[in-house]
């Protein structure tokens, strides 16, 4: 998927966004890059990227609007790029389908390395745990890994990237309990900084979708102490 992908860069720092786009190119992607809210959905718009880097902090249009609106659009994942030690802003971000988040002061191979395990986790389906490529079905919830399509009797969910992953590698090994940092090396990956936060803010939004009383789940439960498991 890295070759020839699309990146949209949006920040309003000059440098940043030089930065960024440079690097990225040396690294094969094609970039596009804005200053401002405004500017990134008529990117976006122009241009359908196949991945956005998003800051919170812009000028006119907010990064979270900015990012609704996007979502509003089209799937395109989207990392999220936020000051140091602005916890709060990291898990709104993740609370509202963000599929990973960078702070601030960043490396460059950092950010490459983000964009290209994101783009492998949205673009391909997962392979390091041996999940079938046949459909799932789990008394009428039903899992099409090549489709990365997801059905509860019949009717499609619209489930995110990150949702989607998370969700499958529950369903290939029902019953088995998981951690969170087990989910977070398993789902997400060594590119990834690890707070348990992310897997807390996705089983919850995996829960309001797939189980019909979010609040007392029979397919996501929680063992207490321990993690979560999927019963089908």
């Amino acid at each position: 998927m890295d070759a020839n992908a699309r990146v949209l860069v949006v920040d309003d720092e000059p440098m940043v966004r030089d930065v960024l786009s440079r690097y990225l190119e040396r690294n094969g992607f094609e970039v596009d890059a804005a200053a401002d809210g405004e500017g990134a959905l008529a990117a976006f718009d122009a241009r359908r990227p196949d991945l956005v880097l998003l800051d919170l902090m812009l000028p006119r249009v907010d990064g979270f609007e900015v990012f609704r609106q996007i979502r509003a659009r089209a799937d395109s994942p989207v990392i999220m790029i936020t000051a140091r030690g602005e916890t709060t802003d990291r898990i709104v971000g993740l609370d509202v389908g963000a599929d990973d988040y960078i702070s601030k002061p960043f490396s460059p191979g950092e950010v490459v390395a983000r964009v290209r395990s994101v783009l492998r986790r949205t673009s391909t389906v997962p392979e390091p745990h041996g999940e079938s490529e046949e459909v799932l079905d789990f008394s009428g919830l039903e899992l099409d890994p090549r489709s990365r399509e997801v059905c509860i009797d019949g009717a499609p969910l619209s489930l995110t990237p990150k949702e989607f992953d998370l969700l499958l590698h529950f369903a290939s090994s029902p019953r088995t309990v998981f951690s969170r940092l087990q989910l977070l090396d398993g789902v997400w990956d060594v590119a990834f900084d690890g707070d348990p936060a992310t897997v807390t803010v996705h089983i919850r939004r995996l829960r309001e979708k797939i189980e019909a009383d979010p609040s007392h789940p029979r397919r996501l439960v929680t063992v207490w102490g321990v993690g979560y498991r999927f019963d089908p």
